[in-house]
């Protein structure tokens, strides 16, 4: 008797073991995101438009010389861009604001100008006062470029100009997820990620060019308008019943 009693232990033994571990199987994992078993997760996109008023102008001014040989192409050429740029000092336009964008020198091999020299050069201007702008273009032109381009309207500061629209989008976001949790019979309790989308392109002011511009002639008054550009979120909205 006392054997098969020492017998029976460990296979009452084990039987005790396996009980607990057979009882956390049936357990359900938790939701890697947070979610309770009686929430529903809604993720939803929002877009805002935002209308921003163009703070800078830039515009391209250059010249081409053309001489019967090379130095005295550059030479020339030279010369009136120093007039150039003499000209927007004068309307207290810093030289951080003008950059060369275009050096070239050449020999013409074709028409009228054919075995002559031409040289070219293009800088970029950037007047942060779009009011200036028409005196900027008018003063290059007089000073004797005849390659202008331009102007680019734009904002100095794009980011802060979106900081209003990125909370239209979530506003809108979130009014969606109402209308979602409405329509379903649940309610919205928490907001899980609310991830950016960034800002769009804007809508540019259309460029106006003044290729061979006349010296003389000076262009018509620059309206600064508005630009149009668009931000976007999305937002993972946590929804149960009420």
């Amino acid at each position: 008797m006392t054997t098969r009693s020492i017998g029976l232990w460990p296979a009452a033994a084990l039987t005790l073991i396996l009980l607990p571990a057979l009882t956390g199987c049936g357990r359900t994992p938790p939701d890697p995101r947070g979610l309770r078993a009686d929430e529903t997760l809604l993720s939803v996109s929002a877009t805002a438009r935002v209308e921003t008023v163009p703070d800078q102008a830039m515009f391209t001014a250059g010249l081409s010389s053309i001489a019967s040989n090379a130095q005295a192409a550059s030479a020339g050429n030279a010369a009136i861009m120093a007039r150039i740029t003499a000209a927007l000092a004068r309307l207290k336009i810093p030289p951080r604001d003008i950059q060369t964008r275009d050096l070239s020198l050449a020999r013409i091999d074709y028409g009228a100008n054919r075995g002559r020299y031409e040289a070219s050069n293009t800088v970029a201007v950037r007047v942060r006062d779009v009011k200036r702008a028409g005196a900027a273009i008018a003063a290059v032109t007089a000073a004797g470029a005849n390659i202008v381009s331009g102007p680019n309207l734009s904002v100095s500061d794009p980011e802060k100009a979106s900081l209003g629209a990125y909370g239209r989008a979530y506003r809108i976001a979130r009014a969606k997820a109402e209308a979602y949790a409405g329509a379903a019979g649940l309610k919205v309790v928490r907001v899980l990620v609310i991830r950016d989308g960034g800002d769009g392109s804007p809508m540019m002011q259309m460029e106006q060019n003044f290729d061979r511009a006349a010296p003389q002639a000076p262009p018509p008054p620059v309206m600064a308008g508005t630009n149009t550009g668009v931000v976007s979120t999305s937002v993972d909205f946590v929804l149960s019943p009420p």
